[in-house]
């Protein structure tokens, strides 16, 4: 993991923090909870992790890729997909399909 190459475009820093995010989120609710009693409670303030979660995939998705690596690898070809290194289709037969 050392060699790979990280992305800094807008779009990938946005979602490099959702970790983050939702730790703190976390966290938060339970101060609430504690200082506050039982109104804050985390069944009642679930939902704001959820929407933590959609504000950061929203701005993840709205910002610009100016300057995006891709890390994947090259697409592989699906099976049956002539290709240069694959070898002719073979008869299922023995001695069949062979010039005479």
């Amino acid at each position: 993991m050392g060699n790979r190459i990280r992305c800094a475009c807008p779009r990938c820093t946005i979602r490099s923090l959702m970790g983050p995010a939702i730790v703190i989120t976390v966290g938060v609710l339970f101060l609430l909870d504690q200082m506050r009693g039982g109104y804050f409670s985390f069944g009642n303030t679930f939902p704001v992790i959820l929407i933590v979660i959609g504000l950061v995939s929203l701005a993840s998705a709205l910002a610009p890729m100016d300057g995006h690596i891709d890390n994947s690898y090259p697409p592989v070809p699906p099976p049956g997909m002539p290709g240069p290194t694959q070898n002719p289709p073979q008869s299922p037969l023995p001695g069949q399909g062979q010039g005479q």
